[in-house]
């Protein structure tokens, strides 16, 4: 039987969020509701998420600090926001901090659901099948750890190749430099780090032909992979 995932759903309105937890785990999510902005955090920490529904506006704390928090500690969960607003501005602030998508309230339920059943299938699609990408002026293949541009190919080692696959799936967002370690080395101690640096330095000298690609330190977080469309 296929694993629950694990929503956590920031709400405020005891009664809509009640009723909203309820119909998710009717359609087989696991969900830990959160009313209060101040807990977030804290409660997010208490688990492993798959998903995140947060509403904007909140007592102490509101969604798009929480969500700014939140992806921190981990780039890529998916997340929708909730609102009773319409401002242009706040949907531009949720897609500007890495959301998904945008649902404004009062909302068909139904809609959300195929909305977040989509958006799981999509990543998790994204993940498992890419190998191919395009990188400016270059192509990459990550099965055959090839990179070429023109008629000139270098086949690159296997982390190599990890590294550079991660950076694609995550362009444009910062790639947590522990997850990167853990996922490629199964550790983030020192020496790792150092080697990782090493390799993104050989990564950076591979893509230099084409200026408009960036790989870019983030102190403290990690690296974003910047392609510049030209």
């Amino acid at each position: 039987m296929e694993n629950k995932h694990n929503i956590f759903l920031v709400e405020d309105d005891e009664n809509f969020g009640s009723v909203l937890k309820s119909y998710l785990e009717m359609n087989d999510f696991n969900v830990l509701w959160v009313k209060d902005g101040a807990s977030a955090i804290v409660k997010f920490n208490s688990q492993k998420f798959d998903f995140c529904i947060l509403d904007i506006m909140l007592p102490n704390v509101d969604g798009f600090t929480i969500a700014k928090k939140i992806k921190q500690l981990n780039p890529e969960i998916p997340t929708i926001f909730l609102t009773a607003k319409t401002l242009k501005e706040d949907v531009l602030e949720g897609y500007k901090i890495g959301a998904d998508d945008y649902v404004t309230k009062p909302f068909d339920s139904e809609v959300l659901l195929y909305k977040i059943k989509a958006i799981i299938k999509r990543n998790s699609e994204q993940i498992d099948n890419s190998h191919n990408f395009t990188i400016g002026k270059y192509t990459f293949d990550s099965e055959l750890r090839t990179l070429s541009i023109k008629d000139d190919s270098v086949k690159l080692s296997p982390k190599e190749s990890e590294l550079l696959k991660m950076l694609c799936l995550h362009e444009n967002k910062i790639l947590d430099r522990d997850k990167a370690l853990n996922k490629i080395w199964g550790e983030d101690g020192y020496f790792t780090a150092r080697s990782m640096d090493v390799y993104i330095t050989k990564l950076r000298k591979y893509l230099k032909n084409d200026p408009n690609i960036e790989i870019e330190n983030i102190h403290g977080s990690g690296f974003i992979f910047k392609i510049t469309k030209s």
